[in-house]
């Protein structure tokens, strides 16, 4: 089997484990993971790797580019105190330990590696735990903080992995030396990613052609990260400014780009995920191999032992950070700016248990290069603990979040019903003079996608009208079937009265 043939039948196992992630109700990285073991224990499975410098960016920039353009600048404000504490000092604690056990257990690991390989498993991914959250929809806040997290302990973490890569090639390492360069390239992110969001979403509104305008996205997703490693900045930090300064200004991008562009990055996303599973468990197999049993069995103790050391921090220093949150609301009370979740035990083991390691794991161990040394042993051991965080936490976190059941008063919903009707009563106003029959049309059909749950007129009329929308597109369709079957009609014209249909029965689907 080439290795095209066997890309594109992973490609297909790895939909199939998706799905039957979806049907048990558990996070699809979970089953990928199971499916990188397998490939990793597949006998003949070709060594493919990706060019060490261009795994970051593949991998890292658009998955990341996609979470914080829907980030929520406001709530991550209003929750800043234990996102910081996730992404600053939950990374720097883990980073440090796996470090330290890693020299425990073998001393002969230089110090850089050993921080590499800390830097490597520590930052957590909120793919696998919004995927498991948002089944069982807990509080928002619980969601803003992993998200947030997810966003900037990237940052950190590559930050850490970068300083400690460069002094185990070059063999020294310098404090004093790194520092201003460490600050230069926060501070420069900072400035540097909004600039290049808001130079890029002016070029972009000048485009109207959907492919065009996607491909260019996807372009400049890679740029920023380019940019932003060419000139010695934080390429996390930077890609992250830019997707939010972006997403700020959705006006300027036409509702025919944006409804497509959705559905293209979603996939985009999903098919990184695969890639990293898939060529994280054809390096796997080598490395297995050419290990000898004495150092081989080194190696998974190594694995094992970091494994439980990430879990173990993230625990250690979350639920005392909530105690001394919840003490701290009991001496001077709990004044949010808006209603939220007040911090408890249980919302503390959530946070503390949501750790599952995935995509940027993957990646960063991937873009060490391949004379770096132990670099099997870190490319072994991310692996395994992505593997164990996804597998361990990620089957548990469901059930404990059952058991804790956590809840607030829906805050999201709340705002989205006060939006509906603000934005109706916006849109009604305009036509309250005109008494014409499009007028009274279109205010039944704002109704009923603005109105909200409780507006029993909206909910009849979409009633009414979901069964006539669907006999008339269904006759339609039938209608065209038939012509092109008596070749009344060539296939050129089908496809441009199909492509109406879909785009009018995909607006009715809509507001309905």
């Amino acid at each position: 089997m080439s290795a095209l043939e066997l890309i594109i039948a992973l490609f297909v196992a790895a939909v199939l484990l998706a799905a039957a992630a979806r049907r048990v109700g558990a996070p699809y990285p979970v089953f990928l993971a199971l499916g990188g073991v397998a490939i990793a224990l597949l006998p003949g499975t070709p060594a493919l790797t990706v060019p060490p410098d261009l795994a970051l960016a593949l991998f890292v920039a658009p998955v990341l580019l996609d979470a914080a353009y829907d980030a929520s600048t406001r709530d991550l404000k209003d929750n800043w105190i234990p996102v910081t504490g996730l992404v600053v000092f939950a990374v720097g604690f883990t980073t440090a330990a796996v470090a330290v056990i890693t020299r425990v257990l073998i001393p002969e690991v230089p110090w850089p590696v050993a921080i590499a390989l800390g830097a490597v498993v520590a930052p957590p991914d909120a793919v696998a735990a919004t995927a498991v959250l948002r089944q069982v929809r807990p509080p928002h806040r619980i969601l803003t903080i992993l998200e947030g997290e997810s966003l900037f302990n990237d940052a950190t973490a590559l930050l850490i992995y970068r300083l400690a890569v460069g002094a185990a090639v070059a063999g020294t390492f310098s404090l004093t030396s790194v520092a201003p360069a460490f600050l230069l390239a926060i501070a420069g992110s900072l400035l540097v990613g909004p600039g290049l969001g808001w130079l890029t979403v002016r070029l972009m509104e000048r485009v109207e052609h959907i492919p065009s305008a996607i491909i260019l996205q996807f372009a400049s997703a890679f740029t920023v990260w380019i940019v932003a490693e060419h000139t010695g900045l934080s390429a996390v930090l930077t890609t992250v400014c830019f997707a939010i300064t972006a997403a700020r200004t959705p006006e300027r991008v036409s509702t025919r780009i944006r409804i497509p562009t959705y559905a293209v990055w979603e996939t985009v996303v999903f098919a990184l995920n695969i890639l990293a599973f898939i060529f994280i468990g054809m390096q796997i197999q080598p490395i297995v191999a050419n290990l000898d049993s004495g150092e081989r069995g080194r190696y998974l103790v190594v694995a094992g032992a970091v494994l439980l050391t990430v879990m173990i921090v993230r625990v250690a220093w979350h639920m005392p950070f909530n105690l001394i949150v919840r003490w701290r609301h009991r001496q001077f009370g709990f004044n949010p700016p808006r209603p939220m979740l007040r911090p408890s035990p249980g919302s503390g083991m959530v946070i503390s248990w949501a750790g599952m390691r995935g995509i940027v794991t993957l990646a960063a161990a991937m873009a060490l290069p391949p004379g770096f040394p132990y670099r099997d042993l870190i490319v072994l051991t991310a692996f395994f603990v992505v593997l164990g965080t996804l597998v361990i936490q990620g089957l548990t976190l469901k059930p404990l979040l059952r058991w804790l059941d956590l809840r607030d008063d829906d805050p999201v919903g709340r705002e989205t019903r006060g939006a509906q009707e603000r934005a109706l009563s916006a849109a009604l106003e305009t036509i309250a003079g005109d008494q014409s029959p499009t007028a009274h049309a279109v205010s039944h059909q704002l109704e009923a996608v603005l109105a909200p749950e409780g507006n029993l007129r909206a909910t009849q009329f979409a009633e009414q009208t979901a069964d006539v929308h669907g006999r008339v597109v269904s006759a339609a369709r039938q209608a065209v079937l038939d012509m092109r079957a008596r070749d009344e009609i060539g296939d050129d014209a089908f496809h441009a009265v199909e492509e109406q249909l879909d785009r009018f029965e995909a607006s009715l689907q809509s507001k309905e």
